[in-house]
């Protein structure tokens, strides 16, 4: 199976990358073909000007990006919470990648839309400083599920499944290393 594995973090060798990483290994030790997308190795201007009727060519970064996502039947995406949704780096690149024409496309009449990338699956991958149990029963999951199903599920991809890291910030060597155990797992079953 072909994965892309993209990872939100802004900041390069953070503990999203050693997630996206340990993904990605246990991906390849299945015998599953895997690219890797760092959001903060990539040259684009996260800004789309003229919102969605402005006419704003791809950058080459994002065109290669575009063109993995595409080509993927299951997408990893791994991203921290910040103020309460994923880093402004993390929606420029959707606003950017996710074009109409590309991940959707215009229909006269309801629902309006039909999406393009049907026939794929996805995982969410968030990590914060709140404990996971506030972030789902208080918090109700917001971020991620409207990740999940506004963006994601309206291309098309699904189904998408989520899994939460709480309290980082303050977590130890020992807690991090079994995260990574974890979500090298779920990269080996490909999920």
């Amino acid at each position: 199976m072909k994965i892309a594995v993209i990872v939100g973090h802004p900041r390069p060798r953070s503990f999203c990358e050693a997630l996206g990483d340990s993904y990605a290994q246990g991906a390849r030790e299945a015998g599953h073909e895997v690219e890797v997308i760092r959001l903060a190795d990539l040259g684009f201007d996260p800004i789309l000007h003229g919102g969605f009727k402005g006419d704003q060519p791809l950058e080459p970064d994002l065109m290669a990006a575009q063109a993995a996502i595409g080509a993927a039947q299951h997408s990893v995406w791994v991203w921290p919470m910040w103020f309460g949704s994923a880093p402004a780096l993390m929606k420029g690149f959707i606003e950017r990648v996710f074009q109409m024409g590309w991940a959707a496309e215009k229909i006269d009449g309801p629902p309006w839309y039909r999406p393009l990338l049907t026939g794929r699956s996805a995982r969410v991958i968030v990590t914060m400083q709140m404990p996971v149990m506030v972030y789902r029963f208080v918090a109700g999951a917001r971020s991620a599920r409207t990740f999940s199903k506004q963006i994601l599920e309206h291309a098309g991809i699904g189904p998408v499944r989520r899994t939460y890291f709480g309290m980082v910030d303050i977590s130890t060597p020992e807690q991090r290393a079994r995260w990574l155990e974890e979500v090298q797992a779920l990269g080996r079953r490909g999920i």
